[in-house]
């Protein structure tokens, strides 16, 4: 299982992108208009008003850079990354970023609350490791009738400001990972993307795990 964390550092490096065919910049899914359904989840999200579809190019990109800050401990981590799937992803900005991935995982309940600990550990020491200074929390939340784990961080400068923050929902759905990762610098656009996200639609007759 992997959160994608890696953002955490990362994305501010974002930067505004292009916008081609949108129907190539996701995985396992598809971009009618402003609604993104993925099939294998059964998860559909309305892409919010003026928010740019961000490319999967841009987030491989991310993602390669992130990988550099793990340490050597961590790595083995990341074995099973290139089975993730980014699903759609959406921006207001550089620093606003709305990510969302699934992966397969055939362990049981326990293993993946297990590897829900591991990940967020993960997130805590990476950033420790590189000397940014990160506050953290966890709980669980009701979105549409499912139950998601929540890792909260808050990412600060040297002296003492924040630089960014975000919030990472995961839970199992149809032996997939779901992860839900919403970085932000400021309430209004932390609003609209939780919005989006408490508004979408899970198909009922998905198994839940």
């Amino acid at each position: 299982m992997k959160k994608l964390f890696l953002f955490t550092l990362a994305a501010t490096l974002l930067t505004a992108c292009s916008q081609p065919d949108p129907n190539k910049q996701v995985d396992g899914g598809t971009l009618n208009g402003d609604t993104y359904h993925c099939p294998e989840v059964g998860w559909t999200i309305s892409i919010p008003a003026d928010w740019k579809i961000t490319t999967k190019d841009k987030m491989e990109e991310l993602d390669k850079a992130g990988k550099s800050a793990i340490t050597a401990d961590q790595k083995v981590e990341l074995d099973t990354v290139n089975k993730m799937k980014y699903l759609v992803s959406f921006q207001k900005n550089q620093f606003n970023l709305f990510l969302a991935t699934s992966q397969p995982f055939k362990g049981t309940d326990a293993e993946y609350a297990l590897q829900t600990q591991i990940t967020n550990k993960a997130i805590y020491e990476t950033c420790t490791h590189q000397g940014v200074k990160i506050d953290t929390s966890t709980g669980k939340e009701i979105i549409q009738g499912m139950e998601f784990s929540v890792f909260c961080d808050t990412i600060f400068s040297p002296d003492g400001n924040v630089i960014l923050k975000q919030i990472l929902y995961n839970r199992l759905i149809n032996g997939y990972d779901l992860a839900i990762d919403i970085n932000y610098t400021n309430d209004a656009d932390k609003k609209t993307m939780l919005d989006a996200f408490k508004n979408c639609k899970f198909d009922k007759n998905y198994p839940i795990r």
